[in-house]
């Protein structure tokens, strides 16, 4: 999901089980083109030590499998492919950094590197244990389906506000400059209910308390569809005296990392899966108890918890026997 920072007032693997939860680039050698340029890249001061890097998905092209984050000509982070911004840490106070991003392919390919932007820390002022205060009149309005507008009043702080940090539920979505109160948020879903808020973030790194929590709904409707599981098959199996159900499916494509499933059993919630480790890319594949009677019929179709924090659609419904 694809955060843009605009002016202020300007309009722009380990399965943890939960019962009940551009074409871009050049050809290489080989014909084959490498991975987009990421563009939109942008650097923000989080902290005297810290600055924060984001951009956009390299939407088409090879499979993004990482991207990597330069500070000159060190590599000093990398992302899997699902995520488009970083914290970079351990920086020195007062000092400007150039970075620059690269996307890197299943083949580890890399493509060519993003347009360079820079940002400078500020002065650490040592023995700074007073954050900022709470953004103020913080509000937001839908500027379309896919996309929000957010803006508040300037915190207070004993020597300067940073940055601010937006954060959609619990997540740290974006920040942005410490002179900036505005920001829009894309990469949305029409028709879907979203809760922001902002912290303000002086040099030392004090996060002020939450701002009131804005909460808007994107206009439009969406049936889902872009964001079901896709491929999805359902059979059973009989093992110890019970039948399973054995479930696989493709991913939905989606602008962050998917790890959480629901999977509906007969019209109702059955069981919730939640990957701990890094989540399949390709075809994934399930199985759950269903009983131990011969000849019961089962509807099942599943969805996937987006990185938005909304549910996305269900997968084609899909009718098994047992015992068949």
């Amino acid at each position: 999901m694809r955060r843009v920072a605009i002016p202020p007032f300007v309009a722009c693997g380990a399965l943890l089980l939960v019962v009940s939860c551009g074409w871009g680039g050049t050809p290489d050698g080989g014909g084959e083109r490498l991975p987009g340029v990421p563009t939109g890249v942008t650097a923000t001061a989080g902290s005297a030590t810290s600055i924060h890097v984001m951009w956009n998905t390299v939407p088409d092209g090879p499979s993004v499998r990482a991207y990597e984050v330069y500070r000159g000509t060190t590599k000093v982070r990398e992302v899997p492919g699902s995520e488009h911004m970083v914290d970079v840490t351990r920086l020195r106070p007062s000092t400007m950094y150039v970075f620059t991003v690269r996307a890197r392919d299943d083949e580890g390919r890399l493509g060519p590197s993003s347009r360079e932007v820079r940002a400078t820390t500020p002065a650490f002022l040592a023995a700074d244990d007073s954050a900022p205060t709470r953004p103020r009149e913080a509000a937001g309005r839908a500027v379309a389906g896919r996309a929000v507008q957010l803006s508040w009043a300037a915190s207070a702080d004993d020597r300067a506000v940073v940055s601010y940090d937006v954060y959609q539920g619990e997540t740290k979505i974006h920040s942005v400059g410490g002179g900036q109160t505005a920001t829009v948020v894309t990469g949305l879903r029409p028709g879907t209910r979203y809760t922001f808020t902002v912290r303000a973030r002086d040099a030392a790194g004090n996060l002020s308390p939450a701002s009131a929590p804005v909460r808007l709904t994107t206009p439009g409707t969406d049936d889902g569809r872009g964001t079901a599981p896709t491929g999805f098959r359902a059979t059973t199996h009989r093992a110890d005296g019970a039948y399973y159900i054995d479930l696989s499916w493709v991913p939905p494509r989606t602008d962050g990392v998917v790890t959480e499933y629901q999977i509906q059993l007969d019209d109702s919630p059955a069981t919730s899966l939640v990957w701990g480790g890094t989540p399949p890319r390709g075809r994934a594949t399930y199985s759950f108890y269903t009983g131990r009677d011969a000849g019961a019929v089962h509807r099942v179709r599943i969805r996937a918890r987006l990185p938005d924090g909304t549910w996305g659609g269900f997968s084609a419904e899909r009718t098994v026997t047992t015992g068949a």
